[in-house]
């Protein structure tokens, strides 16, 4: 465990507007650190020296305009639900640590430290940074020589800065609870401008090229008539223009009023930008999230990216031109099962996959003098590295390979094969099976059952650091002889509106289950698997799915293990039909509760058999500790039998390399005792 766990994790990459310098954050067994690469040689560099695994996380990653500066945030759990700006410690250190920003030379040299906050972006002109800090925005000198002042004071929650071309003013977004409004700051001298206050919520601002004037996303404020819990409903939004010296706008797009003409809920959501003359964003409306643009007039939107695949992780380039992100897309028909950097241009539909083959890309951007593109790569063997390669297509080179532990087992991993089948419902199911040649004539097997929903599990190594540890596990638990089978639920992402917003999932009714079951009966029915002898564990709402296994199938899933996972759904739909803020009840309430009931793992109590392994930190932000407590509680009434480990002080994401591992471990002694 402690060799397939060495490898390095990169994230954060990022460039400067100018130049060719990247910067990125790397994890090594839970030192977390700054690195940097300048070309046209790109070699790798370490800037900072934090050289213990005390679970402080690096995000927040940028590079000044520039090139001169490398900014970033120590501390916190920012994958979090709530609380992501408070401190984490593992350590239990009598000194709490602190979130803090920093910055640092990329030549080299001491961090300068600015102070505490959220969501730090540094001026175009290279010399002060906006940020968020107790509902208000602050600014503060890029080379920390001065303390932090607050630009303004305003109501409401105010946060993601936006600073103009010209660094003179800052747009930003004030939520007001029900509704929120866009405002513009230039200076103490002049008033706060609000782009064309609805009731509404507006977000996303997003500056013209030459700073005159705002795209922004509009969608319904709260409240009105409750409506029905449990029918999927289309959730309206539009594009809107705004003159920034009045504060007048206009709409420019309106999203189609039907289901896949919601909001899209990929990453980035909408991904708005205003390009070259075109305003570009991401919609979900012909069955796929896929990147469109418009022109600055309105009209037609043009569709960039035809075909059946995912966008996701986009990146505008410095002048605006043209579009980097990531895709599961290509000739190959495994493609869907991975990840490829993808490049087009803002005003037509010329879209190029730049990293085609059997390895892994993700988190594209292009350097600030067009010449190179960076992003992260892997394989099934090779975990992720930094990488670069031409910005027009060429040979890729990768980065700081020095860096991957000689202790690493990269020849001992399997490459996993791609499953797919039919749920009894019609349903069409991608899975990944790791699974070591030879062995017994009859061998044990578990379910991986990732947690999010929205995730995709690969055929390699994946660009989370959550899921690129489960990916870690799963090989170390087909080392161990086992037959591995991660499956890729409804709910996730990857493959279509339909499948990411199945009927009847989550709380209203848990159709994703029906999933789960499959790759069970599926790996029974295998001539080499043990039907008596299969497991499954997963974490968070892969925790929920192991769960809702253990008690509805015992006799499938002999054992499991449930990591963080949600227990009962009906806690917040019983605060919100039994006792809501009005005298009107959704028509369905009643029913909704029920079924939210019957979606959760607590109904099950009575028919659950199979031995479990119960694994929670207690300063989890993700999913509330109770939800494990409850559920432990219960079956120690019944005679289940029941293991627990407590990681304390830990989040949702086991900040402490050392605790993961400690988790890993527990995972894998578990099923080498029961199975």
């Amino acid at each position: 465990m402690e060799a397939v766990k060495s490898y390095p994790f990169p994230n954060e990459l990022t460039a400067s507007a100018t130049g060719s310098r990247i910067a990125w954050a790397f994890n090594e067994e839970g030192k977390r650190n700054i690195y940097v690469a300048e070309g046209p040689d790109f070699n790798a560099r370490r800037l900072t020296n934090y050289l213990q695994d005390d679970g402080q996380e690096l995000s927040s990653v940028a590079l000044s305009d520039d090139g001169k500066w490398v900014l970033y945030v120590r501390g916190g759990d920012h994958g979090s639900n709530w609380g992501d700006e408070l401190p984490v410690n593992p350590t239990f250190s009598p000194t709490p640590p602190k979130v803090q920003m920093w910055a640092i030379p990329f030549t080299g040299g001491e961090p300068k430290l600015l102070g505490e906050g959220e969501g730090p972006v540094i001026s175009p002109k290279s010399d002060r940074v906006a940020f968020s800090k107790g509902g208000q925005i602050y600014t503060v000198p890029l080379d920390g020589s001065a303390a932090a002042t607050m630009l303004f004071s305003a109501r409401g929650t105010n946060g993601t800065p936006v600073w103009s071309p010209d660094g003179s003013r800052l747009a930003f977004q004030s939520n007001r609870v029900d509704h929120s409004f866009i405002g513009v700051y230039t200076d103490a001298q002049t008033p706060i401008v609000w782009i064309d206050p609805q009731y509404k919520r507006d977000n996303s601002p997003r500056w013209s090229p030459d700073g005159k004037k705002l795209a922004f996303i509009r969608t319904n404020g709260l409240g009105g008539k409750p409506d029905s819990i449990l029918v999927r409903k289309h959730i309206p939004w539009s594009i809107m223009t705004a003159d920034v010296s009045t504060g007048e706008a206009k709409t420019l797009w309106t999203a189609p009023k039907r289901l896949n003409g919601s909001v899209p809920n990929t990453h980035g959501g909408p991904n708005l930008h205003w390009a070259a003359n075109r305003i570009v964003f991401l919609s979900y409306q012909d069955g796929w999230p896929h990147l469109y643009s418009l022109t600055e007039q309105g009209g037609a939107p043009l569709l960039l990216t035809p075909g059946n695949f995912m966008c996701e992780h986009i990146q505008l380039s410095t002048g605006g031109k043209s579009l980097v992100f990531a895709a599961n897309a290509g000739t190959d028909a495994l493609d869907i099962d991975r990840r490829h950097v993808v490049k087009v241009s803002v005003d037509r539909a010329d879209m190029q996959i730049m990293t085609p083959g059997t390895g892994l890309e993700w988190f594209p951007v292009l350097t600030g003098d067009g010449k190179t593109m960076a992003f992260i790569s892997a394989t099934a063997q090779r975990p992720p590295l930094p990488s670069v390669m031409p910005a027009n297509g060429g040979e890729m080179k990768l980065l700081a390979t020095d860096r991957l532990p000689t202790t690493y087992p990269s020849t001992d991993l399997v490459t996993p094969k791609q499953v797919v089948f039919k749920t009894p419902d019609g349903v069409t199911v991608h899975c990944q099976l790791f699974e070591k040649a030879g062995g017994p004539a009859k061998k044990p097997a578990i379910v991986y059952v990732h947690g999010g929903p929205p995730r995709q599990m690969l055929l390699g190594w994946n660009y989370g650091d959550y899921y690129a540890n489960a990916y870690a596990m799963n090989q170390y638990l087909a080392s161990l002889g086992y037959a591995v089978l991660s499956v890729n639920y409804r709910l996730g992402i990857g493959y279509g509106y339909e499948f990411h917003n199945a009927k009847n999932g989550g709380a209203n009714g848990a159709s994703e289950y029906i999933d789960i079951k499959a790759a069970g009966e599926w790996l029974a029915k295998q001539p080499q698997i043990d039907p008596k002898r299969i497991g499954i564990y997963g974490g968070s709402y892969g925790g929920f799915l192991t769960a809702m296994a253990l008690g509805r199938d015992s006799k499938l899933f002999a054992v499991g293990v449930d990591v963080h996972g949600v227990h009962d759904r009906t806690i917040e739909r019983t605060r919100n039909i039994l006792m809501p803020d009005q005298y009107e009840r959704a028509p369905d309430a009643t029913r909704a509760l029920e079924v939210a009931w019957k979606s959760s793992p607590i109904a099950y109590v009575n028919t659950w058999t199979s031995p479990v392994l119960f694994i929670h930190g207690d300063d989890d932000r993700n999913v509330r500790f109770s939800q494990s407590t409850d559920l432990v509680r219960r079956l120690e009434e019944t005679k289940v039998p029941i293991e627990t480990m407590v990681i304390v002080d830990d989040t949702h994401h086991f900040m402490m390399h050392a605790n993961q591992v400690k988790v890993n471990k527990a995972i894998a002694a578990f099923f080498q005792k029961k199975l």
